[in-house]
């Protein structure tokens, strides 16, 4: 790779007209762990997978509240996270201290600075103004995007894939319908992982309620409820065996009955498809 002549800089174009540092910038929010964000007319609902760098340390907050009627969820590096969510607190507080009001979230999405080098972090900006609820992706570019859901991070694109099957039933949906395919969108980027309140963060906000994070037991109860812990439903009943013979079944046909009603209990471990 010789690029360094062209990657010193975040002002410094290449030949193909490229900017380097911007396209780095957008490979750590590849590589970062999983962020995903739904919103429907009175609720938005953001949700992370927790990755600890070695099972003896803890994992690293994904969620930031920014004010009550907005948060953040990152993939990337999380230090540009931090700074860039200490950053829209200051502006909701200085907008909150000049009008009054709470800031529009359409006013909140522009982070990039031209004399700065791009911030390595990509966020999911969740929030509730007059208008509506509202959920942007902020690109390392500084280019933004309103959408209904999305996903950033390493294999986002099997939750997006889920996330584009169901989009159309997001904007009527309700509060416990939202965190529901948020928990199957994260399950999706697990890839045979246990899905458990240990590694995914879920945080809430809504009309009449404040941007929240769950605490894990409210999430583990979640899990169990809607079944999104790894593995496939219960298999139906198999059907009766055809008879038109009109033979009646011996012994070894009973014992073999026997056999084919504990087969569909050997597939509930399944482990879903890797997509």
């Amino acid at each position: 790779m010789f690029r360094n002549q062209y990657d010193t800089d975040v002002t410094t174009w290449s030949p193909a007209g490229r900017l380097f540092q911007v396209e780095y910038a957008m490979e750590a929010v590849k590589q970062g762990s999983a962020a995903i964000g739904l919103r429907s007319k009175t609720h938005v609902v953001l949700a992370c997978v927790n990755k600890a760098s070695s099972e003896l340390s803890s994992h690293q907050k994904k969620i930031f509240k920014v004010d009550d009627h907005i948060g953040v969820a990152i993939a990337g590096l999380t230090a540009d996270g931090r700074v860039l969510s200490r950053y829209m607190r200051n502006e909701c507080i200085n907008y909150s201290y000049t009008y009054e009001s709470p800031l529009p979230v359409g006013r909140l999405v522009c982070t990039q600075r031209s004399w700065k080098r791009p911030y390595g972090v990509g966020l999911l900006i969740g929030g509730l103004d007059e208008s509506g609820a509202h959920l942007y992706y902020n690109c390392p570019s500084g280019n933004y995007f309103e959408y209904q859901a999305f996903a950033i991070g390493s294999r986002s694109q099997a939750a997006k894939t889920y996330l584009e099957r169901k989009f159309e039933t997001f904007v009527d949906s309700s509060r416990e319908n939202l965190i529901k395919d948020a928990l199957f969108a994260l399950r999706e980027t697990l890839q045979g992982e246990k899905l458990t309140s240990s590694n995914c963060t879920i945080a809430v906000l809504g009309i009449g309620e404040a941007f929240s994070t769950l605490d894990q037991e409210t999430v583990q109860r979640l899990i169990n409820e809607f079944e999104v812990v790894g593995e496939d439903p219960p298999a139906e009943a198999a059907a009766a065996p055809d008879q038109s013979d009109g033979a009646e079944p011996g012994p070894a046909a009973a014992a073999a009955d026997d056999d084919d009603q504990e087969t569909p209990a050997a597939d509930q471990g399944a482990a879903p498809m890797d997509i």
